[in-house]
């Protein structure tokens, strides 16, 4: 069981060389791979550290799997308890079925179904899954009641020294298995405890690395924390990129990053789903949303990266099926492939026709279309979807659209009536 003072010291390279000890015969060592596609586009050396082939398809394994090994004896003895937005749940569940501890594990009611069926895989008869809350913090909040209501242990997701060195056997691998000097390492952050891991290794290894982290655009805790220099808890956050969607940053996990991590760079959400795409149709990897967001940031590092060695850690790979139509339609809308109108269509014979006939162009496609005739009126309005073949053929619909006179919204630009009816 930690102590006080091995709670309240700095986590060190030995800390996390003592965690590889610990792990290296129960979690997977995942490839390092070099990526052509990826190398030739970037013009530089793109390795991915394949993390979403680890037992549980997450790096939160090693994490989960050393904490509970630590405090094994008294975790079998009280149980355990834990929040989580699916991969730090199927870690903890993993670990009880392995180290038999019994455990309850917090979930927010908005995790895909895909990652509460492979928690209760994982854990079988070991765990109890509770869904309470719209987030993370949330659900950690009602946890952190169970704890003390039951005397449970807390396993926390990202904040906790031994989390952390866990979390950090990534970055071990990684500099053991490549055998060329590293120059970036992009990893994912939403508490922060990978690049917290991460960056406390490989600074010391190798101090001219630089450490980014990603967040998605929606979610800026760790950004806005370092900004601030102090833990700043968000208002409000987008939950789409669920694995990396937190309000509020750890304490521990902030301060390593404040230390080691060289920048944080936002990625929009759409982005994020183009890179899921990409990921899947290009190199036949699937990619959970924060898993994708390292490989994301290379367009925004492009510049930097250029003749470089750069390695990506693809932090997950548990992305439900149910999701790839959200994720195709939000890639569009970022790509300027895809645009929604609500349409004043003339109440008269023909008027359709006209639109397809005279607005449309030969590329276009009608992927949405919702409008009732109402002949007590002059006009009616219709909601119009259009996918684009390419970005520029945006300038000659709308062209065309007002020199036919036709009146129009455009649903993309408000978005309060976007959310509403898309």
């Amino acid at each position: 069981m930690s102590t006080t003072k091995e709670k309240a010291k700095t986590l060190n390279l030995e800390d996390i060389l003592i965690a590889y000890q610990f792990l290296k015969d129960v979690v997977a060592h995942t490839p390092l791979q070099k990526n052509e596609r990826l190398s030739e586009k970037y013009d530089c050396n793109v390795y991915i550290k394949r993390e979403d082939l680890q037992h549980v398809r997450s790096f939160k394994l090693r994490g989960a799997f050393y904490k509970m090994k630590r405090i094994e004896k008294e975790a079998r003895e009280k149980g355990v308890v834990c929040a989580s937005a699916g991969n730090h749940a199927q870690g903890v569940a993993y670990a009880c079925a392995q180290l038999g501890i019994k455990g309850t594990i917090f979930m927010p009611q908005t995790t895909p179904k895909q990652k509460i069926d492979q928690v209760k895989m994982f854990g079988r008869e070991y765990i109890e899954v509770v869904l309470t809350g719209d987030t993370f913090d949330e659900s950690s909040a009602r946890a952190n009641e169970c704890a003390v209501e039951e005397d449970l242990i807390f396993i926390h997701p990202f904040d906790d020294h031994q989390i952390i060195a866990g979390q950090g056997t990534v970055a071990v691998e990684i500099m053991n298995d490549i055998h060329e000097q590293v120059d970036f390492v992009f990893g994912s952050i939403g508490g922060g405890g990978l690049m917290a891991g991460l960056s406390t290794y490989i600074k010391n290894v190798s101090p001219h690395t630089k450490m980014i982290g990603v967040e998605p655009e929606g979610a800026q805790s760790m950004k806005t924390s370092i900004e601030n220099k102090a833990v700043t808890a968000l208002p409000a956050i987008d939950k789409f990129v669920d694995g990396a969607a937190v309000q509020c940053v750890g304490k521990h996990t902030f301060e390593l990053c404040q230390k080691h991590v060289d920048d944080i760079v936002s990625v929009p959400e759409g982005k994020v789903c183009t890179t899921i795409l990409d990921l899947y149709n290009q190199h036949a990897i699937i990619a959970e949303p924060a898993g994708a967001l390292p490989i994301s940031a290379l367009d925004f590092y492009k510049d930097k990266i250029k003749g470089k060695t750069v390695v990506c850690v693809i932090s997950g790979g548990n992305n439900d099926i149910s999701r790839m139509q959200e994720i195709k339609e939000k890639s569009l809308i970022y790509e300027g492939l895809l645009y929604y109108f609500i349409v004043n269509f003339p109440q008269r014979a023909g008027a359709l026709r006209e639109f397809l006939d005279e607005v449309l162009g030969p590329d276009d496609d009608i992927i949405t279309f919702e409008y009732t005739k109402k002949n007590n009126k002059e006009r009616g309005p219709g909601l119009v979807g259009i996918e684009l073949k390419r970005r520029e053929d945006y300038a000659g619909l709308i062209e065309r659209m007002e020199r036919k006179g036709i009146s129009y919204m455009e649903v993309n630009k408000d978005s309060t009536l976007f959310h509403l009816l898309i």
